[in-house]
């Protein structure tokens, strides 16, 4: 076999001289590459190239199945080399080199012979001649299934880079939710493809693959548990990314690894001693952090390389999961454990299968030194992850396809079943992906993993969108805390919902998973469409109206395409939230048509419409002169209550902004009367919390004066929402002081009272500020 293997590499240098190409199917070749001066008989040196392929192929296939048939490898490598036929990879080889490749890198992984298969053929049905049906009737339905999955979309409607990755990444997603030998697949061909990423010519070429392969495969790698796939992805994009950094790293290594090898056979020899003691006989080996992990860790610490304390790691394997918890007892008992550096994932393992015991410890030669305990199982479960699972099994083939019992897989669907824009889905789905973790835990004791930074809204939507969208607040170990607390290791998470309750537009702006920014998103965009649509209609039949016509939607319908909108709602949606003005779409329908001079329109003031701000308070508040279902916004510039004359603008992007009938701004508008909305305060039921008031307060600088305010306002049934300083002195400070109010006549007296207040020198109600 060693013979077989040392031809194929040979061969393949004879053709591509390139010195990296030499090693690119199994690594451990580099070292046959120059101990075999004699051909075996045979395999003669005359073959075709494609030959060779096969037998290193098989050969390393048959290591683990020795019942394959050598045919369907031949058959599947003939296939590929006849229809990528005249086709050519950047670096100028034979393209069908490329998915031989992508097998033996699974061969290496011991996969059952679907997926080699699979690999061989992944970019048969994308980029040749070739068919799903052509596939399905030469290789079986599985296959095919599998490489349909692999392929990329062939028609992409996204004009952007990033909106065709995620096209693709949408693909593939619900190809893995099939089968998750696809995702394996892909990052085998994505590994590869990164190995002989200096065929490429373009520099910006590349580093936009790397940083791909840096955002999403290396993050799904690490979902599925696959080590040895995401440490190399990960060096090889750092490599291209910043190779100063990977360069200057690996000189640092190399330098400690020539002064300390004694020490790391010390540590090694020593702990092999204590655990013998105990008639334990474990494998130990030290092995360095990985360059891409020691920067990383460089950047979270803002330290240098000399700073860190942990460069090396010692695993140690035994034999039994009793002998990992003794191991450790008898490593705690000898060695001052590091405070906040144990971790458990053989009692609690992390969502991709992991298992290990992690400790961090002031060791022999009273070194920093990381531990991690595990059993020869979970080693192997730690470097192949879900993989595993379709490893060939002595004859037994895998069965098992259930792929969806992984989380993060469920969350990723569920944001793909939103409906949003591919850039939006590409950006949640790096969110998702991308970031450490945390783990916390339901009142019944089940195990939620979120990014680190996560807040009980991202928790409740990680349990149920429906839970999510219904949150009013949580309990994190058992005290009610803000929905904006970012959540730690460990703890205990109870949400409180109610029926009533809807995604507020606040949540957007402290949630960090893909899956609760989506569905919060997909709300407002909901709800926003819809008020914009019925103030359009409302706006437009109004103009109808005011120049003596019928309104029919007819009459819409014969300007879609003019106006490039699909159906009547894109432009009332438009009218609505300001992007067309109502008279100018009137005068589209009817270009003919003269129009009057026009006034500031009136409204029927009969009737309050109950409306909910899209900010602020989810309080309905009723008001005439609007028609139910439009998107309203309360000004921040002057800060209208109950009490104050109001009036209605149609801003750009936001519906009807209401300002009180003094407020400055209102002079920008002064040329667009179309714009202007007479509305007014109804009667309706109390609701002290969906008002703010601004006031400016000047007060004496002494002890405790702002304490003596607080007490004031909330004596007067007022709430601080919010407080500025405006200017500050020796002997007086400037504020602004936001209040929940019910109306002008609550802000009034809680401006009364804090007049007769002694340390206040001056309070008025703020405007413009």
């Amino acid at each position: 076999m060693g013979r077989a293997l040392c031809l194929r590499v040979v061969t393949y240098c004879s053709i591509a001289p390139e010195p990296q190409k030499s090693v690119m199917i199994f690594p451990k070749f580099r070292v046959i590459l120059n101990a075999c001066p004699v051909f075996p008989a045979q395999h003669p040196t005359k073959q075709p190239f494609a030959m060779s392929e096969f037998y290193a192929l098989t050969d390393q296939i048959k290591s683990y199945n020795p019942d394959l048939d050598p045919k369907v490898i031949e058959e599947a490598i003939e296939y590929a080399k006849t229809m990528h036929e005249g086709q050519t990879r950047s670096s100028g080889e034979p393209y069908y080199t490329h998915p031989v490749e992508v097998a033996g890198i699974l061969a290496e992984m011991k996969m059952d012979l679907g997926t080699i298969i699979t690999a061989i053929l992944h970019d048969t049905i994308e980029d040749t001649a070739a068919t799903y049906e052509d596939v399905k009737k030469k290789f079986g339905v599985e296959v095919a299934d599998l490489v349909d999955g692999v392929s990329k979309l062939t028609r992409i409607e996204s004009k952007t880079l990033e909106g065709k990755q995620a096209e693709n990444f949408r693909k593939l997603l619900l190809a893995m939710s099939e089968d998750i030998r696809v995702l394996i697949v892909k990052l085998a061909d994505r590994l590869h493809n990164m190995r002989t990423i200096s065929g490429i010519q373009k520099p910006e070429k590349r580093r936009r693959i790397a940083l791909e392969t840096l955002e999403i495969y290396v993050p799904l790698a690490e979902r599925i548990g696959v080590h040895k796939l995401k440490t190399e992805l990960e060096d090889l994009a750092f490599a291209e990314l910043n190779p100063e950094a990977r360069l200057s790293i690996a000189n640092r290594l190399s330098f400690l690894r020539s002064e300390g090898t004694d020490m790391v056979e010390k540590i090694i020899t020593e702990l092999k001693k204590m655990l013998a003691d105990s008639n334990i006989h474990p494998d130990i080996s030290g092995r360095e952090k990985t360059r891409y992990s020691i920067w990383k860790k460089m950047q979270r610490k803002n330290v240098a390389f000399e700073q860190l304390s942990d460069i090396m790691a010692f695993r140690i394997v035994v034999d039994t999961v009793e002998q990992c918890y003794v191991t450790l007892g008898l490593i705690h008992s000898r060695y001052p454990s590091v405070p906040g550096r144990f971790k458990d994932y053989i009692s609690t393992p992390k969502p991709n299968g992991y298992r290990s015991i992690h400790t961090t410890v002031m060791g022999p030669m009273r070194q920093r030194i990381e531990i991690q305990i595990r059993t020869q199982e979970m080693h192997y479960q730690a470097d192949m992850g879900v993989a595993t699972h379709w490893a060939y099994k002595g004859g037994i083939l895998p069965t098992h396809k259930d792929v969806k019992k992984y989380r993060w897989l469920r969350e990723l669907l569920e944001i793909l079943e939103q409906e949003q824009q591919p850039e939006d889905f590409w950006e949640n789905t790096k969110m998702e992906l991308f970031q450490d973790q945390v783990y916390a835990f339901s009142p019944k004791g089940d195990l939620i993993e979120l990014p680190s930074g996560a807040t009980p809204i991202d928790f409740a939507y990680a349990i149920h969108s429906d839970i999510g969208d219904k949150c009013v607040g949580a309990k994190i170990n058992g005290r009610i805390a803000p929905l904006n607390t970012k959540m730690a290791n460990g703890d205990q998470v109870e949400i409180i919902t109610a029926k009533t309750q809807n995604p507020s537009p606040t949540w957007e702006r402290f949630v960090v998973t893909g899956k609760a920014r989506s569905h919060i998103r997909k709300f407002i965009r909901n709800q926003q469409r819809d008020e914009y649509v019925t103030l359009g209609r409302a706006m437009l039949q109004k103009i109808f109206r005011q120049e003596g016509y019928d309104f029919t939607e007819k009459a819409v319908t014969g300007i879609l395409k003019p106006l490039k909108a699909e159906v009547n709602e894109d432009i009332y949606a438009r009218i609505g939230s300001g992007l067309l003005v109502a008279r100018e779409v009137f005068k589209t329908i009817f270009p003919a048509h003269k129009t009057a001079v026009v006034k500031r329109p009136s409204a029927d003031m009969d009737t309050a419409v109950m409306v909910r701000p899209l900010s602020g308070s989810n309080a309905p508040m009723p008001i005439k002169g609007l028609i139910p279902g439009m998107a309203v916004h309360f000004a921040r510039c002057c800060h209208p209550v109950p009490g104050d004359r109001i009036v209605g603008i149609v801003t750009t992007g936001k519906g009807v902004t209401v300002h009180t009938i003094d407020c400055e701004t209102l002079e920008t508008f002064a040329d667009t009367p179309e714009r202007w909305l007479d509305v007014s305060w109804g009667e309706g039921p109390d609701s002290p919390e969906a008002h703010v008031g601004r006031i400016g307060i000047t007060f004496q600088n002494e002890p405790g004066a702002l304490g003596s305010l607080s007490t004031v306002v909330a004596a007067n049934g007022g709430n601080i929402t919010n407080l500025k300083i405006t200017n500050r002195s020796h002997d007086f400070w400037d504020i602004l002081l936001d209040i929940y109010v019910s109306d002008t006549k609550h802000l009034n007296n809680i401006i009364a009272a804090l007049r007769a207040t002694r340390c206040c020198a001056n309070v008025e109600r703020a405007k413009g500020r």
